[in-house]
């Protein structure tokens, strides 16, 4: 253990992707796109959701908030991403590190509760219709938005504080374009069973569980549909469930192959690749999923146009 260094190193070199040569242009070209697109996207239904009158209903505002979780998730990582691409590699300070894996990290998590509370919504307006509107009133959506913000931003201060007393010697190198936990972990000199048993809980707390309650509820949705009578009440009912279970098959998948799959066993580069779908796949999918697959957003984008 390096005894004589009992802080975390002052600024440490991210080497990204490695030098990208000759097709440079095109990737930064690329993930600009994409980048800009992901803003656009989610933007775009936010400001929908935001100033149409059709789309004031709690489902809606649940996208709202997802929409914009998903503007400050990527935000937070793909932007100095493409800095260090242009580089070839980037350095970053302590601070802007440990502010960057909070802001993902927290964001990550309030986007697991929001997509846990509109599977939640999704169940009480299929399997109890005639207490939905009693029960899903604007308190009651107000609360559960606040509650997904502030339990991922809250709890996640908790992690910071267990990395903060970790102790850091050696090379000062990640070979990484974020600052994920996994390179904490592997660039510290000191024990990290008490981080990774804060993580853990956490994991289990913020996503295993919000997973779980995804998929019980859309069991019992799925259940609910296939007594229903009438096969166009059936594809309505199933309609409305779609979009948001492609997201959460999107996000939840990602995070499953990253996390669940040792890392041991795959290469650097895999890693990197994972990352990148994480980071950068569900929010650039979920605009399209929700505008293509949602009639009254494509109705109100088509207004807008006339």
């Amino acid at each position: 253990m390096c005894r004589e260094n009992k802080t975390l190193p002052s600024e440490l070199l991210l080497l990204g992707f490695g030098e990208l040569h000759l097709i440079k242009p095109i990737v930064l070209l690329v993930c600009l796109i994409v980048y800009l697109t992901i803003l656009a996207g989610n933007f775009l239904i936010v400001g929908l959701i935001v100033t149409s009158r059709r789309l004031r209903s709690p489902m809606y505002f649940f996208l709202c908030n997802l929409s914009l979780c998903e503007v400050l998730f990527t935000s937070s990582i793909m932007p100095y991403m493409i800095y260090i691409m242009w580089g070839d590699g980037g350095t970053m300070y302590l601070k802007g590190c440990i502010i960057q894996f909070y802001i993902y990290s927290s964001s990550g998590s309030a986007e697991c509760l929001l997509l846990t509370v509109m599977a939640l919504n999704r169940y009480l307006a299929i399997c109890n219709p005639l207490r939905y509107y009693s029960v899903m009133n604007y308190r009651t959506c107000s609360h559960l938005v606040v509650w997904a913000w502030l339990s991922g931003f809250i709890w996640m201060c908790i992690i910071i504080g267990a990395i903060s007393n970790l102790q850091f010697c050696g090379p000062r190198i990640v070979d990484h374009f974020f600052w994920d936990l996994e390179p904490i972990l592997h660039l510290s000199s000191s024990d990290t069973s008490t981080v990774e048993m804060e993580v853990l809980v956490y994991a289990i707390i913020m996503g295993f569980l919000p997973f779980f309650l995804i998929i019980l509820s859309y069991v019992i949705i799925f259940l609910t549909i296939i007594r229903i009578p009438s096969e166009t009440g059936r594809q309505k009912a199933f309609s409305t469930c779609s979009s948001h279970l492609a997201s959460v098959c999107t996000y939840f998948g990602s995070i499953l192959i990253l996390y669940l799959v040792p890392s041991h066993q795959r290469s650097v580069e895999v890693n990197k690749i994972l990352s990148l779908f994480y980071t950068v796949l569900t929010p650039l999918c979920n605009p399209i999923i929700y505008s293509l697959r949602n009639q009254e957003i494509q109705s109100c984008l088509m207004r807008r146009h006339l």
